[in-house]
């Protein structure tokens, strides 16, 4: 595991903080939770880490995180810039006490800027970031990415990767530093081939009229006979070739044009549309048409590509992911649904048994009852 002996500290909030502590678990790190709440329903990324509650208003609470930051490698804090800082527990007490700390500050806007203080989500940041407004159909208002965008790659993923730049700095410097990870940033950034493109033939025109946005008929999804969809990406020429002759369109119909892309897209829909998603895939399955199914979230597991590389395996009854990219020594692998860590956590906070006893009655501390040994 790449990131064996890495010990975190992750504070709880919406799921971008979440995901990010899940990457370093699933690469070997040891992350240790601390929430407001044990059982937090809404955090479904906790698998494999280590929980504990701390009223850090009370400065015994304030005090176990000290404890605890000292002994670790990274921090990831989710709060509004000050919040940390008011809690006596911002980057300056905890990296003056552990100048080796990587401190990850995870929020939307950034540590400062005009909007740094202000509340938002992802559909916000993804609108601030400017990707928002390529995203949706012609004719049709800006189209929201879930929170895929902004929270997930632009936030969390981003976030891992400042991390992991970091560590590979302090392997230099003995050092270590703030990681500053704005989801606004985050996600322009992983944008960069759509701000620095535009000036290439594919684009040039109003947000949906365009090759890659659902302006051009050969890349796009189409509804099959039974109620699926099939994606449809035949941009090179032999690609499309291959796509009209499995699909028997007429030899005149031309692949580009905008005079053309009405009649394409009519005979597309026309022609998916009279048979199964499943007879599709078979019909395209071993051509490089680029024409493949859209699976369903439930069903992706089975898919027999997915099947053979194990690129998903389950998390108590849930399919999940298995951890990417693959790594050929050290992969990362899915943690156990429950943690087996917990108990290290009395070592860790290094109470003796009468402190630890008066820190759990008056509140201050809780722990899940296997942990309190």
């Amino acid at each position: 595991m790449p990131l064996k002996g890495i010990k975190v500290l992750e504070f709880v909030g919406l799921a971008p903080g979440p995901l990010c502590g899940k990457i370093l678990t699933d690469f070997g790190a040891t992350v240790t939770r601390i929430d407001k709440i044990l059982d937090n329903q809404l955090d479904v990324l906790q698998h494999g880490k280590r929980t504990m509650c701390v009223n850090m208003k009370d400065p015994e609470g304030q005090q176990l995180v000290r404890r605890l930051a000292k002994k670790s490698d990274v921090l990831i804090e989710p709060f509004r810039p000050g919040v940390m800082e008011k809690l006596h527990l911002g980057p300056a007490e905890l990296c003056g006490e552990n100048p080796r700390l990587i401190y990850a500050r995870l929020t939307g806007f950034g540590q400062q800027g005009r909007l740094a203080a202000r509340a938002g989500h992802d559909l916000n940041y993804a609108a601030i970031s400017g990707v928002l407004s390529m995203l949706g159909r012609r004719d049709e208002k800006p189209t929201a990415p879930i929170n895929l965008l902004a929270d997930f790659a632009g936030g969390s993923v981003m976030c891992a990767l400042g991390i992991c730049l970091a560590l590979l700095e302090r392997h230099n410097s003995g050092r270590g530093q703030v990681v500053d990870a704005a989801m606004v940033e985050g996600a322009a950034y992983v944008a960069s081939w759509l701000f620095l493109s535009r000036d290439l033939h594919i684009w040039g025109k109003q947000r949906g009229d365009n090759i890659l946005d659902g302006g051009a008929y050969f890349y796009d999804n189409y509804e099959t006979k039974d109620g699926l969809y099939m994606s449809v990406g035949a941009l090179e020429p032999q690609f499309f070739e291959l796509l009209r002759q499995r699909l028997e369109l007429p030899e005149d119909l031309p692949q580009f044009g905008d005079e053309h892309q009405e009649r394409g897209r009519r005979l597309l829909t026309e022609a998916f549309l009279t048979k199964t998603q499943a007879q599709w895939s078979k019909i395209f399955e071993d051509i490089d048409a680029c024409v493949y199914p859209v699976l369903d979230y439930t069903k992706v597991h089975q898919h027999a590509h997915n099947k053979e590389r194990q690129s998903f395996g389950l998390l108590g009854d849930a399919v999940a992911p298995r951890p990417a990219p693959r790594l050929s020594r050290t992969p990362g692998k899915l943690p156990k649904a429950e943690s087996t860590k917990q108990e290290e956590l009395i070592g860790d906070l290094e109470l003796k048994p009468e402190e630890l006893k008066r820190l759990l009655e008056s509140g201050v501390l809780t722990l899940p009852d296997r942990a309190k040994l």
